[in-house]
């Protein structure tokens, strides 16, 4: 510290300095506050690390540096936030630790009853291994993990990295999406809006109606020859666009005053080889009137003017040209009379495509809220322009002296928050966090990263995103397109509807096999040990596939869709939907063991009735694959659904049938007796009533629905 840090225009700043001498000094400080504007600073001024440089130079002595820097102490705050657990995930962990215990209590329960019964240890043993295989739902983890990663897979190929898988789903369950303003829904780029010609009273919309005038002329002569600012470089290029006879090659500047004063203006003046003098001022517009000699009523129209522009969200700046007669040049602003010629402004423009972007969060029922460090009329107007509902605004000053209750009903009544610090962007996530919000947060800035990490799902920009925002964020768009979230909340959404129907599917197919180990205890006339480890275990490997790989790939309805997931259910899944998984299972048991009860009351001996209950087991797996495919379109509809793994992935299963009940060396395997085809056609009959009820019900849902509408459009 106590060093000199001397900066330039174009440099990014070092280390935490405090202003020795400056001359015309601006910064952009958006990176730490969100502020798109440039900042002034003058002598005694703080500067911080990571800020950029857009005008001038100044002499600075170090304050700070490392890990002592307000650009480090955002970064030990985004260390301090805790990583949230998604909600998908907390449910598929507390469900599998309940499968867990009552695995671990099946086991033990059919482990001690068959070694009674039988006075084996091994016997008792093998029986429950196979009953607590039965009950362990591996699949469900193993699912989980295959839809997050071909999920992460399918966003990389839309443009967007996903860092870790498993924050993929958590887009679908989002009910509030923040998002930055600079950068984010605007381009964090100055541009020229508005000229007011006070001389004509004329107002100049650029570019609609751009045209050559003195007020950009001389706004021009005000701005550095080459300059690196935004707003100079707009007002440049529109003079060059606008002006036939481009002059900026015969003047040079000869003096310049800078930026300086309260409100600041500064003042450039030009001589040609002829010696015709320029002078030209522009600055903050009630700096610019103190200049000029104007009667009070004048004064007030102009400034009620660039208060309405203002208000629309634009940059105001006056702009006047300086009558010098005197021999040597003037030393100081003051001296020289000014005649105000008008007013120049300037808007950070919205992205191209974000109101549409806007309108598809609100189409998938996404509440968009803008978190920015800009002004409140500025955020409230770009919030109008780019389609934001609501008209109420909140500043950070105001939101921190909110606690409690009233904090989360303001937070969750309010869109637009303005003049937001880091800390206090992280406090309105954790307000709707506790609210019972699932929040997604968008950011690229250094101040956005706290909020980036405590979000459930951060999402950081790609190309102009800070490393902080970056490494904290679990998204990034890699080309900055914010219409990719849409892609990404509806991904999230098909994962979870798909995923829950590979567990519906899980339950369902693990019902029957629970059942079926444990019927023998109540059914004498069974084979003692009706499905053995090895059978079990078969069947989870053609479970495995078809939960992870063919649900996975499976399209979803885009109307199905619409409604973000549902997250208030602390289970994995609905009373409703585990009940009719757990009945769809019970059915298929049933099934089975009355194929049993066949085959032994015609005389069969143990492996034949275990070869056809195992045979209308495989079969009904491979017609509930199809039934289950959806639970609002019967099969008949979904044959329309394009998946290239259904066909595979049953075709195989077939064939393993096929196996079973051709290749010797299989059925000793499996212990069971061949069946010919003609034996098989009643398992295969038995299956599809097993598993096909199911489409009664929706075809039955599908007529009073269609009923109901009827009813509504008439009445």
């Amino acid at each position: 510290t106590n060093d000199i840090l001397i900066c330039e225009e174009g440099m990014i700043v070092s280390a935490d300095a405090v202003i020795e001498a400056s001359n015309d000094f601006s910064l952009n400080e958006s990176i730490l506050t969100g502020e798109s504007l440039a900042v002034e600073k003058f002598k005694g001024d703080e500067i911080n690390q990571g800020t950029l440089i857009v005008r001038g130079y100044c002499y600075a002595k170090i304050s700070a540096v490392g890990q002592n820097t307000a650009l480090s102490g955002i970064g030990k705050l985004v260390a301090s936030t805790g990583k949230e657990q998604t909600p998908l995930q907390i449910k598929v962990t507390k469900f599998v630790k309940v499968m867990v215990i009552a695995g671990g209590i099946a086991f033990a329960f059919v482990w001690i009853y068959y070694w009674w019964e039988s006075k084996s240890l091994l016997v008792g043993l093998l029986h429950g291994l196979a009953m607590a295989m039965s009950v362990l739902p591996e699949e469900i983890p193993v699912a989980f993990s295959a839809f997050m990663a071909l999920g992460a897979y399918r966003l990389f190929k839309k443009g967007i990295i996903a860092k870790t898988p498993k924050t993929v789903e958590t887009l679908g369950s989002a009910t509030v999406i923040c998002v930055d303003k600079t950068g984010t829904l605007t381009k964090n780029l100055m541009q020229l809006a508005m000229v007011f010609d006070a001389t004509s009273d004329e107002e100049i919309s650029f570019p609609a109606e751009g045209k050559a005038t003195p007020v950009l002329e001389y706004a021009m002569w005000a701005s550095e020859e080459s300059p690196f600012d935004s707003m100079e470089l707009s007002i440049h290029e529109n003079y060059g666009r606008y002006f036939k006879e481009d002059l900026r090659p015969q003047f040079h500047m000869v003096k310049e005053f800078p930026l300086a004063g309260k409100p600041p203006v500064m003042t450039h003046l030009f001589h040609n080889q002829n010696k015709e003098l320029i002078i030209s001022c522009k600055g903050a517009l009630e700096g610019v009137l103190k200049l000029c000699s104007l009667e009070e009523p004048e004064k007030q129209r102009i400034l009620e003017k660039g208060a309405a522009y203002a208000k629309n969200g634009l940059r105001v700046l006056g702009v006047a040209k300086g009558n010098w007669e005197g021999e040597t040049l003037p030393e100081t602003q003051e001296e020289t009379a000014f005649t105000f010629l008008g007013i120049i402004t300037f808007y950070d423009p919205p992205a191209e495509n974000i109101k549409k972007v806007i309108s598809e969060f609100y189409d998938s029922n996404v509440e968009v809220k803008m978190i920015t460090g800009d002004f409140a009329a500025t955020a409230l107007a770009i919030a109008s322009q780019v389609g934001i509902k609501g008209e109420q605004v909140l500043t950070g000053e105001e939101i921190n002296q909110l606690e409690g209750n009233a904090l989360l009903e303001a937070v969750k009544n309010t869109t637009v928050f303005a003049r937001v610090g880091p800390e206090t962007k992280l406090k309105i996530i954790e307000a709707l966090k506790e609210g019972g919000e699932v929040v997604s947060m968008t950011g690229d800035g250094v101040n956005d990263a706290p909020a980036l990490k405590a979000a459930h799902i951060g999402i950081a920009m790609g190309k102009r995103g800070s490393d902080v925002a970056k490494a904290a964020a679990g998204l990034v768009l890699s080309g900055d397109d914010l219409s990719k979230m849409v892609d990404a909340i509806f991904l999230g959404r098909r994962i979870h509807i798909n995923l829950s129907k590979a567990i519906r599917y899980i339950i369902s197919i693990h019902v029957p096999i629970i059942l079926l180990v444990i019927f023998p205890i109540f059914f004498g006339w069974l084979p003692s040990m009706l499905l053995t480890p090895i059978h079990v275990i078969f069947l989870e490997l053609i479970m495995g596939p078809t939960c992870s790989i063919i649900y996975e790939n499976e399209p979803v309805p885009k109307e199905e869709m619409k409604t973000p997931t549902k997250t208030g259910n602390a289970n994995l899944l609905e009373t409703s939907q585990l009940s009719i998984s757990i009945l769809q299972g019970v059915v298929i048991a049933i099934g089975c063991l009355g194929m049993g009860y066949y085959s032994f009351t015609n005389g069969a001996d143990e492996q034949t009735v275990r070869s056809y209950m195992f045979s209308t087991l495989l079969i009904s797996n491979i017609f509930l694959t199809l039934f289950n495919r959806s639970f609002t379109a019967t099969a008949w509809q979904t044959m329309k659904w394009k998946n290239i793994w259904i066909p595979i992935i049953l075709s195989i299963s077939i064939l393993i049938l096929v196996v079973i009940h051709t290749i010797p060396a299989a059925q000793i395997l499996f212990e069971v007796t061949p069946l010919s085809l003609s034996e098989l056609l009643l398992p295969f009959i038995v299956a599809f009533i097993s598993t096909s009820w199911m489409e009664v019900v929706i075809y039955l849902k599908q007529v009073n629905a269609k009923r109901t509408q009827v009813v509504r459009v008439n009445t």
